[in-house]
Formats: structure tokens, C-alpha cells, sequence
């Protein structure tokens, strides 16, 4: 692969960014209901409720990976904060550099927003997107809660 291309979600993607996004959530073994897929597409496509949409492409400008985040004020800064709340690569863009490249594209864009705090969870026993975390970003001692 060559220089990978970050940009934002096109209403054209919209197939290959729901292969990839279901491919992101059997990752976790989750269900998301179609309605929840397709509020969360428009969210992003729109860019509505802080919501920011970008995607890894190939050379014919097929989406290979998404980063979805959503900005947001903080009750301990004046600043936003990035919530990074999906980051997916599709299998045969692995290896090559796009996750990396997708984490930073958000980076950008959270300096770009001002916000001073970029922060994600994954499971703790995914071992390989950890060793790119780690390269990447420092590890909370947070632990999360959940209802």
C-alpha cells in the first residue's frame, strides 16, 4: 500500500462503510439494531451531534478502515474533548500503517477543534490494536463502568 488517504465520510461510501462497520461490531460481538446503523450513518455523513466520520481509502478511493469520534464538552476543561468511539480497519488494509494513520487524522482534527483531551477503550485483551495504542497514546489507570 501506498500513502494512505484519510478523509471524510461520502454519501457514496455508505455500503462499503456498513460492510466495515458491522464488520466492527461482530468484531466485538455485539448487536446493533439497523435503526441505530442508520441514525449513526447520518449522524456521521452530517456531521450532527458532534459527530465526525472519517475514512481510510484505497487507490480507487474505496473506504479500507473508519474512525468515528464525537466531540463534546468537559465538566474539567473549558476545551472539548474527543471521544475516539470507533476505530475499525478492514482485514486486508491490516499491517500496513491505517490504523495509525486513521488515529492521527482524529488527532488532527481534535487540534483543529481545540479539544485537549482524545481518549478511546478497547477490550483488554486485544492485543494487537494495543500495540499501536501504546505507540500512539498513554494509558489511563481509569477503569470503565457501565449500566
Amino acid at each position: 500500500m501506498g500513502d494512505i488517504k484519510i478523509r471524510p465520510l461520502k454519501v457514496s461510501d455508505r455500503k462499503a462503510w456498513e460492510e466495515l462497520f458491522h464488520g466492527y461490531i461482530n468484531f466485538y460481538e455485539a448487536k446493533v439494531p439497523d435503526d441505530v446503523v442508520a441514525l449513526t450513518w447520518e449522524r456521521l455523513v452530517n456531521g450532527a451531534d458532534g459527530f465526525l466520520g472519517l475514512v481510510a481509502v484505497d487507490d480507487h478511493d474505496r473506504p479500507i478502515g473508519l474512525a468515528h469520534a464525537v466531540f463534546h464538552p468537559s465538566t474539567w476543561s473549558p476545551t472539548a474533548y474527543c471521544y475516539l468511539e470507533d476505530l475499525f480497519v478492514g482485514r486486508e488494509a491490516r499491517h500496513h500503517g491505517t490504523g495509525r494513520a486513521l488515529i492521527e487524522a482524529v488527532y488532527k482534527e481534535a487540534d483543529k477543534r481545540g479539544a485537549t483531551r482524545t481518549y478511546w477503550a478497547t477490550k483488554e485483551d486485544n492485543r494487537t490494536a494495543r500495540r499501536l495504542y501504546d505507540r500512539v497514546a498513554s494509558l489511563s489507570p481509569f477503569v470503565q463502568y457501565r449500566r
